[in-house]
């Protein structure tokens, strides 16, 4: 299949370079959306072969997919795998999400780092389990971590997905539009890297977007 990876990124330049690097060596085409970083997250990139979508100012993780995935459509891809730009998610990892696609083309698959979270902050595994059962519940589908930014998507999903989500709920909203277009999901295990990085969640700010976005989807089901 013809795949491209979608890198939304802010400020990354001291991972950006190794990531685009190690992915372009592997054969893949890679889209990097810098979202207004302020360092030279961009440039490094484009240096290490990507092509690079800037954004002066920042404007959400969600919106910077979504810029991706209709630049993928537009050009003819087949899929799309997302990654993020900190380094978090293992590049040799990315042959799991290939292996599982070669069988179910036409799928959602979503990274699950909950078999070994070794090294994940203690609040984000208990969040990330209750986000997990409450949207697999949502869903009708096991769904093993629903928030995992590391994912392979068939790219004639996303033409049938009416995406809006600017921030983090992004990851939240592709499967619960995807599951209600009656796609599966798919779960692969994953090695995720843990540094001393800064998480770029607002604990409280996104958690509210979460559950505002959660009610709002689940709500308009009944309808």
């Amino acid at each position: 299949m013809n795949i491209c990876i979608v890198i939304p990124a802010n400020n990354e330049s001291y991972t950006i370079g190794y990531l685009v690097e190690s992915l372009s060596r592997k054969g893949f085409d890679v889209l990097v959306i810098d979202d207004g970083s302020v360092d030279e997250t961009g440039i490094i990139a484009q240096e290490k072969g990507a092509i690079v979508l800037r954004h002066d100012e920042k404007q959400g993780k969600g919106y910077s997919l979504r810029e991706g995935f209709r630049y993928a459509i537009e050009r003819g891809y087949d899929a799309v795998i997302m990654m993020d730009g900190d380094g978090q998610h293992d590049v040799g990892g990315i042959d799991r999400f290939l292996i599982e696609a070669e069988k179910n083309k036409l799928s959602v698959i979503v990274g699950n780092r909950m078999a070994n979270a070794k090294g994940m902050p203690a609040v984000r595994y208990c969040t990330n389990r209750f986000m997990s059962r409450l949207i697999s519940l949502a869903c009708g589908q096991l769904i093993m971590d629903t928030q995992c930014g590391y994912r392979y998507i068939h790219c004639d999903i996303l033409k049938e997905l009416d995406l809006t989500s600017r921030d983090f709920q992004i990851e939240t909203e592709i499967l619960m539009k995807a599951c209600r277009k009656g796609f599966k999901v798919r779960n692969v295990p994953i090695k995720t890297i843990y540094r001393n990085e800064e998480s770029k969640i607002n604990p409280f700010k996104d958690t509210i977007r979460f559950f505002a976005y959660f009610i709002k989807e689940v709500c308009s089901r009944k309808r």
